[in-house]
């Protein structure tokens, strides 16, 4: 893999489509341009069906696009391997999904320790890191709790510590309140500006327009297409 570029945009987007086969064939991104700074923090706007989950797994190295090519920190990701992918996927991108995806049979501890695994991190740096991210978060009196008995908002706080605990460069948060209450999600929405402010580049995918307020960009997907929003 070639070495990662330390200057310049995070995230570039060149004209990008995905299309599915058909019959019909179904062209769920048409010629998407978007640059991404170091520190940004935009929110993708749109409807269900609008494209939204094919950006999020484009931007996440789920999925490859029909044509175009994803820059991440410099990489032309289009002519890496799928193991290549997945190590790049492991160390420079977090997730936050909006219904947690937590084993509920293992520990929050656990829980946040498996992302540090993934990403490959020495053994003996695991807990070290979970911990201090489970601290940023408010949850350090919870670390031996199981998911299960924690609130929404607690289970969505583990989920954003398992996504920041390998100090990844880009955070990926899909629907990151569509479960949550008011209040909860206030609380959530005031950690993603803290995250943002200490410098981590994010980019919510979101149909809410009260919750893409909070982002200082946004752009709206509409089949398929990307438009900065005024």
């Amino acid at each position: 893999m070639e070495p990662a570029k330390l200057d310049g945009p995070l995230v570039v987007l060149d004209d990008i489509t995905r299309i599915f086969p058909g019959p019909p064939a179904v062209h769920a991104l048409r010629g998407v341009n978007l640059t991404v700074e170091r520190g940004d923090y935009l929110a993708i706007v749109g409807p269900s069906g609008s494209g939204k989950s094919t950006m999020l797994n484009t931007l996440g190295l789920l999925d490859r696009p029909s044509t175009g090519r994803y820059l991440l920190e410099g990489i032309d990701t289009s002519t890496l391997s799928e193991d290549e992918r997945a190590e790049l996927r492991g160390g420079q991108i977090g997730f936050v999904f909006q219904s947690f995806h937590l084993l509920p049979h293992r520990t929050v501890l656990d829980n946040v320790m498996l992302a540090t695994a993934y990403a490959q991190v020495p053994k003996a740096e695991r807990k070290e890191l979970a911990l201090a991210a489970l601290e940023r978060v408010g949850l350090s009196h919870r670390v031996h709790f199981s998911p299960s008995t924690l609130s929404g908002g607690e289970r969505q706080r583990v989920a954003v510590a398992r996504a920041v605990s390998t100090s990844p460069k880009l955070l990926l948060a899909d629907e990151p309140t569509g479960n949550l209450d008011k209040e909860n999600s206030r609380r959530v929405m005031r950690l993603f500006d803290e995250l943002g402010a200490d410098g981590l580049t994010i980019i919510m995918i979101t149909h809410d327009q009260a919750v893409a307020e909070a982002a200082g960009r946004r752009v709206r997907i509409s089949d398929g297409e990307l438009l900065e929003i005024e």
